[in-house]
This record gives structure tokens, sequence and C-alpha cells, in this order.
């Protein structure tokens, strides 16, 4: 469902969720994972090169596939900045059936958490075909030799 108001009223949603953290607190991965599902569903704009793609794809990856690995996102980054290289393949016609605005309506933080998830998954789904990149990239960023890693 695309907003009424076009991509401002939906970016006017996103700015309004990061708001109303605040009030209805969620943990850092849940945050990543909302931004990463935000981004993929507005590729043009958060998503025009193939590493800020791979960062989305690979970070909504680690948070449905990986979510009880403590350092998934700290390896995707590291990985990210040792400059790997990346095409940036083809997107989906469709992001997902579920969008912003259920997250926006949770009344508190618990629901907020579940709707975030939906709208991850839905996401995800919408992805699907690039689904194997993704997790070619995750296991590419954990098994990069330890040599290679930032302190």
């Amino acid at each position: 469902m695309r907003d009424p108001d076009g991509t401002h009223g939906c970016r006017a949603r996103f700015d309004e969720l990061t708001i109303h953290q605040w009030d209805r607190p969620v943990s850092y991965p849940v945050r990543r994972m909302m931004v990463d599902t935000y981004a993929l569903q507005h590729p043009d704009e958060f998503c025009v090169s193939a590493k800020s793609f791979a960062a989305h794809l690979t970070g909504l990856c680690a948070a449905l596939e990986h979510a009880d690995h403590p350092t998934i996102l700290k390896l995707l980054q590291e990985w990210l900045d040792g400059g790997p290289s990346l095409e940036k393949p083809p997107l989906p016609p469709s992001r997902g059936a579920v969008t912003i605005a259920e997250a926006l309506a949770a009344p508190d933080g618990q629901r907020l958490v579940a709707a975030a998830d939906r709208w991850a998954r839905s996401t995800w789904e919408a992805y699907a075909p690039l689904r194997p990149l993704a997790r070619r990239w995750v296991e590419a960023a954990h098994s990069r030799p330890a040599g290679t890693r930032r302190r």
C-alpha cells in the first residue's frame, strides 16, 4: 500500500516513528531492523550504491535469520568497510505488503516490536529472490579472517 502523500508522506511517518521510539523504547537491533526495512522499501533514496544496498539487505537478513548472533551487525559493518567487491542486482518490483503504518500504529513497545517484525518479514518476503545473495554476503562477513578485521 502506497502512502497517499507519496514518498514525502512516508518519510514523515518514518521520522514520526523515530520520535515515538522515545515513548515506546525498543532495542538497537529492532531499531536497526526498522531502518533496514524502511530503506529496502525506499531503495531509490537509501540503496543507491551497491554498498548501501548490501548494508540494508544484509542488515535485514541478520535481523531475521541471525538475531541470536551477538556481533553480526559489527561483522557486517567491518566487512563493508573492508571494501568487498559488490554489484547491485536488479531489485524486485514489490517492496512488501506491510508498511510503516502498522509499526507507527503500535500503542506500546511490545506491540511495536511485533509490528516491526511483521513489516520486516513482509519486506524480506518481497526480496525473496535476493535472499541467497544476502546470505552469501552475511557468510562472507562472518567468515572473514580475524586478521582482516578492525580492532
